[in-house]
């Protein structure tokens, strides 16, 4: 596992935005931020799943979360400008944001791919992230330092057959990931980093690999120190990096 041990203060006073907050990684990340300090903006498609996790922030003793429903195969460009007036009305500034919502699509192979699913997980994958980043990052540049970090996959370092549109839109991923992170350096306050968590223990790993033992693979929670050290002032002195929540 990624090696760090993150204070308790870790990120006091901080705003930090998360995607497909209700459920997986998403909601563990949230939870693990909230414990850490921060006040928790919980983005995601399904408010009843986002209504339990502001309620085990709450009952954590964590800060007051916030919750903005949020369907990414759905919205535009305009929704997400929206979303940031609101925000910035509300909070004034944004310290994170974890783009962290994504599906999976179909295992098949390019050949028999749908062209529905194929757009429908690219918008989700990718076109989702850019709208959503590109409308926060006036709200970044607003705090004192900031970090954004993006979802990647091992499939989307190295290609692997039906893997279809999901390695495809994590590749663009790894590659948006780059080009912002090129174009912030020495000129911003914000940081820009990807992360891969690996084989880890969630519906979406159990829906791509059904017959696999989930008491084998990495917790949620066990992959969260990357995840915090992406997100707080330790890992100011990392951008532009791809990195494993697993080692």
């Amino acid at each position: 596992m990624f090696d760090y041990q993150a204070p308790d203060n870790l990120l006091n006073d901080r705003i930090i935005l998360v995607t497909g907050a209700g459920a997986g990684i998403g909601r563990a990340a949230a939870k693990a931020f909230a414990a850490k300090g921060a006040t928790v903006i919980l983005a995601g498609r399904t408010v009843a799943k986002l209504e339990e996790v502001y309620d085990e922030i709450e009952e954590d003793g964590g800060p007051q979360p916030a919750i903005f429903p949020l369907n990414m195969e759905g919205a535009s460009a305009h929704d997400y400008e929206n979303l940031a007036a609101t925000l910035e009305k509300e909070f004034g500034r944004l310290d994170g944001l974890l783009n962290n919502a994504g599906i999976l699509g179909v295992r098949t192979p390019i050949e028999s791919y749908d062209p529905s699913i194929w757009d429908q997980v690219i918008q989700v994958n990718l076109n989702a992230q850019f709208y959503l980043t590109q409308a926060m990052i006036p709200l970044l540049r607003q705090a004192e330092e900031a970090s954004i970090v993006f979802t990647s996959s091992g499939v989307g370092r190295t290609g692997k057959a039906y893997w279809g549109a999901y390695a495809v839109s994590k590749f663009a991923i790894e590659g948006l990931t780059q080009v912002l992170a090129d174009e912030l350096e020495n000129t911003s306050n914000i940081r820009v980093n990807a992360i891969n968590p690996g084989a880890t223990r969630t519906n979406m790993r159990a829906n791509a690999y059904p017959a696999e033992d989930p008491n084998r693979l990495a917790t949620v929670e066990a992959i969260m120190p990357a995840y915090l050290y992406l997100m707080g002032p330790d890992g100011r002195g990392t951008h532009g990096q791809s990195i494993d929540a697993q080692g």
